[in-house]
C-alpha cells in the first residue's frame, strides 16, 4: 500500500515511508532509514534535522540534508491532524540547529527586505521566531549569548593591537627614507591633484561623524556585545597586518609639504613614551598627533571602512539614508586623506581592499559557520573560530534599549495596563 492511499502518515509503516522516500526523490537513503533503522510514519513526522547530522544516521551530503528536511515540513503542514495527534506543537518548531554537528541552517536575514512575514533565525539553542512576525507569535526571540568574557578579551586583543602599531610606527619613524635622496614616487593621484591643505582634518572629521553613527548603532542593537566582539577582532587584525607592512618596506615621504626626518628616540623608554603618546591620540592629527613613514597602508582608510561596513552590516536596509550617508562620508574620507597629500594612492587602495575583503571573508565564514569541524579553520583563523564557535550564524538586526526600566515607570505601566 502506498503512502498516498488516504491513511493517516501517523498510521504509515516503514514501507510505506519507504515509499513516500522514493517519490521525493530519496530512493538512496530508503536502507538506511526504513531498513536499517525501522523508520514509521510518527517516527518521520517528528524527524528533525539534527537527527539527520548526528549519530547513528550522520548524514553527509548538505543538499540531502536540506531537501529531506524541506520534504518532511512540506509533509507535517499537510498533516495537522497527525501533528496534534503526536504532540509536535509546530512544524518549524522541531528543526533545531546541527550546529554542534557540522551543519547549520541559517535564517533569512530580516534586513533583506521589508517585508511582512515570517523571518527565522537560528540560536544556538532553537529555532526562535523573530520580533517582526506576526502578533502573537513574538514570544520568542533569538537567544545568542553574549559571552561577555570573550567580548573583554576582544577589546584586550585590539587594544593590545594599537600598542603594537603605535610602537612600530616609533620604529618606521627613526627609518624614513631622506626626502633629499629618496624624493616622491610618481602617483597618478597625487600628481594629477593640488594638495588641499585642510583636506586630512575634513578626513578624520568624516570618521568621527562615522564613529558617532556606529556607536549609536551599537547601543541600540540587541546583540551590542557579539557586534562589538567583530568590531575589534576586525580592526585588530587589520592593524595587526599593517605592521608587518609598515616594517617590511619603508616607503618615501608623498609630499615635500611633509616635515619629515629621520628621528631617534633614544633608549627604549622614550620609544614607548612616543608610543604611548600615539596610542592615547588614536594616531589622529586633531589629537596633536604627528607621524612619519607609516605609509603602507593607510589606517585612516582602514577605520573609515571598517565603520562604514559595520554601520550598513547592522543597521536595516530601510535605514537608507544612514547607508547613503555612511558611504559618502567613506568615500570623501578617503578623498580627503590623497587631496592631503598624505598618503600615496596605493595606501589607500591597498587598505580599502583588505578591509572590505577581510570584513566580507569573516562575515561570509560567521554566517554560513563554515569553520565547523575545520582543522584548517582553526589553524588558518584561530581567533576567529575562538570568537564565533557559539554564534548560530547571521545576527538579526533586532534593537532593544540598552537600560532596564526604572521600577517606578514599570508598575506605572502595568497600573495603566490593568485599568
Amino acid at each position: 500500500m502506498g503512502p498516498r492511499s488516504g491513511c493517516s502518515v501517523g498510521t504509515w509503516t516503514c514501507e510505506q515511508v519507504g515509499h513516500w522516500l522514493e517519490n521525493e526523490g530519496f530512493s538512496d537513503y530508503v536502507d538506511l532509514l526504513c531498513r536499517e533503522h525501522r523508520l514509521d510514519g510518527p517516527g518521520l513526522l517528528s524527524l528533525t534535522e539534527a537527527d539527520l547530522c548526528s549519530p547513528p544516521l550522520r548524514l553527509e551530503v548538505l543538499g540531502d540534508i536540506k531537501r529531506l528536511v524541506l520534504a518532511v515540513r512540506r509533509l507535517q503542514r499537510e498533516n495537522p491532524a497527525a501533528l496534534q495527534e503526536l504532540g509536535i506543537t509546530s512544524a518549524g518548531g522541531h528543526f533545531g540547529d546541527c550546529q554542534r554537528h557540522g551543519v547549520e541552517q541559517h535564517g533569512r536575514d530580516r534586513r533583506s527586505s521589508g517585508a511582512r512575514g515570517h523571518y527565522w533565525a537560528i540560536g544556538v539553542q532553537q529555532w526562535h521566531q523573530l520580533p517582526d512576525s506576526p502578533p502573537g507569535q513574538r514570544e520568542g526571540a533569538v537567544r545568542l549569548d553574549p559571552e561577555y568574557w570573550k567580548t573583554a578579551l576582544s577589546v584586550v586583543y585590539v587594544l593590545l593591537v594599537f600598542g603594537i602599531t603605535s610602537f612600530v610606527m616609533v620604529i618606521v619613524h627613526e627609518r624614513v627614507p631622506d626626502m633629499r635622496t629618496y624624493p616622491p614616487l610618481p602617483d597618478i593621484f597625487l600628481d594629477s591633484v593640488p594638495r588641499i591643505p585642510w583636506a586630512f582634518a575634513m578626513a578624520e572629521a568624516c570618521g568621527l561623524i562615522l564613529c558617532s553613527i556606529w556607536l549609536l548603532v551599537l547601543l541600540l542593537h540587541k546583540y551590542r556585545s557579539i557586534l562589538f566582539r567583530r568590531m575589534c577582532s576586525l580592526m585588530g587584525t587589520v592593524f595587526l597586518l599593517r605592521c608587518v607592512t609598515m616594517l617590511i618596506t619603508s616607503l618615501s615621504v608623498p609630499g615635500v609639504h611633509l616635515q619629515c626626518s629621520r628621528k631617534v628616540y633614544g633608549d627604549i623608554w622614550a620609544k614607548l613614551w612616543r608610543a604611548s603618546t600615539i596610542w592615547l591620540g588614536f594616531g589622529m592629527t586633531l589629537a596633536g598627533v604627528q607621524t612619519c613613514g607609516d605609509y603602507m597602508f593607510s589606517g585612516h582608510t582602514v577605520v573609515l571602512t571598517m565603520l562604514n561596513f559595520l554601520i550598513t552590516e547592522y543597521s536595516p536596509r530601510s535605514w537608507y539614508f544612514i547607508h547613503t550617508l555612511s558611504w559618502v562620508l567613506n568615500l570623501f574620507g578617503v578623498f580627503f586623506i590623497l587631496a592631503a597629500h598624505e598618503h600615496y594612492s596605493i595606501d589607500v587602495f591597498v587598505a580599502f581592499y583588505l578591509t572590505t575583503r577581510i570584513f566580507l571573508y569573516y562575515h561570509t565564514l560567521a554566517n554560513t559557520c563554515a569553520y565547523q569541524h575545520s582543522r584548517r579553520m582553526r589553524i588558518w583563523f584561530p581567533l576567529f573560530s575562538f570568537f564565533e564557535c557559539n554564534v548560530g550564524g547571521t545576527i538579526p538586526n533586532v534593537y532593544s534599549w540598552p537600560f532596564s526600566q526604572p521600577q517606578f515607570l514599570r508598575s506605572l505601566i502595568i497600573a495603566d495596563r490593568s485599568e
